[in-house]
């Protein structure tokens, strides 16, 4: 049954495994491993950049941005729910000593311009220097335009600042841009990064790679990044088995994520169908996604009985429960990704049907 926990849950294919078993391998550290170098330079050309690093974790990766970017005392802008803020332990504050300053997010999921002008500190000795922006694209699903995206770069350029994106997920919003700029999503993707100093990429996620994350940007950047990635503990030796699966994913699953999205889609409008039936009937909100991510608000009641029901039948996903100013609402998360059918989909709307109208009396 499916699982819509993450997109970080999927299973390397057969291929892919095949891909690790046959990859030639050397010592990372001592940068000679040649499938983890095939995998940089074949990223940094992609989407536009001097070099590439391998190392295991998106956060590891944007934490090493941060600080090669940042030293003791600087200043990060970022947004209130970006990743690099609220999920990766404090760590550009505890580890890099860098001072987060974060902004309230827009509807859209973007941080707005003026508000980055503002939150700029000026060159006062009384004030942590501002040296970067960071953008997260995609952003809980939610795409940000590359008309925003080259407005920030803009911005960055003009303060004198570097700027990094958090592209776990920046395919997903190359894959979903594609179509309007008639672009292939690798060069939506190189599109989206113009601009940008550096950039971080997962393969773990809907790539589905089983492990790794890689960051982009000038050579001196990632020179830089590799010492900080030394002192992090992100220094491995025969990554050649791991980086294998990223360049497999690389090469052969951008451009199937566009199922995923279709899939969320599905999802998205059967929930939004039932959400007028049985007990979801004014119990149940949605909007539609952007990509491959969908959030459905439900009363805690309902969605404690409803999480029991989905996890009889092997169906997983995740909650929070958080305050609105209608009342306490659990936001249920649904992640689709490559081993996410269309055949789970009907599954699963078919259950959701069945708890709806099993408790509509």
């Amino acid at each position: 049954m499916p699982d819509f926990r993450s997109d970080t849950v999927t299973q390397p294919s057969v291929a892919m495994k095949q891909a690790m078993l046959n990859a030639a391998l050397g010592d990372d550290v001592f940068n000679d491993d040649p499938t983890t170098i095939a995998l940089q330079r074949y990223a940094a050309d992609m989407l536009g950049f001097e070099d590439a690093l391998f190392a295991p974790s998106g956060t590891q990766t944007n934490l090493i941005a941060m600080m090669s970017h940042c030293q003791r005392g600087d200043e990060a802008i970022v947004g209130q729910q970006w990743h690099t803020y609220k999920w990766e332990a404090g760590g550009m504050a505890v580890l890099g000593s860098i001072q987060p300053q974060p902004i309230a997010l827009q509807a859209d999921g973007s941080l707005a311009l003026q508000d980055i002008s503002d939150a700029i500190k000026p060159d006062d000795p009384h004030f942590a220097r501002t040296r970067l922006i960071v953008i997260e694209n995609t952003i809980g699903g939610k795409v940000l335009p590359l008309r925003y995206m080259q407005q920030v770069a803009a911005l960055a350029k003009e303060k004198k600042l570097q700027c990094h994106i958090d592209g776990a997920r920046l395919f997903n919003a190359a894959v979903a841009l594609a179509p309007q700029h008639q672009l292939s999503p690798t060069a939506m993707a190189k599109a989206l990064c113009q601009g940008y100093d550096s950039v971080s990429i997962c393969l773990s996620k809907g790539l589905g790679a089983p492990v790794g994350s890689l960051l982009l940007g000038s050579q001196a950047f990632i020179q830089r990044a590799r010492r900080v990635r030394k002192m992090l503990g992100g220094g491995m030796r025969q990554t050649g088995m791991l980086t294998a699966a990223g360049l497999y994913a690389l090469q052969h699953n951008i451009q199937r994520l566009a199922e995923d999205h279709h899939n969320a889609d599905t999802l998205a409008k059967g929930l939004q169908a039932l959400s007028s039936q049985g007990c979801f009937a004014g119990h149940l909100q949605l909007d539609l996604p952007q990509t491959n991510i969908v959030f459905t608000d439900i009363t805690p009641a309902l969605a404690n009985e409803l999480l029991d029901f989905l996890a009889k039948h092997n169906v997983k996903l995740t909650s929070s429960n958080y305050a609105s100013a209608s009342g306490n609402l659990t936001r249920l998360r649904w992640v689709c990704h490559l081993d996410v059918s269309a055949a789970d989909i009907a599954t699963t709307l078919d259950l959701l049907s069945q708890f709806a109208h099993s408790r509509s009396h």
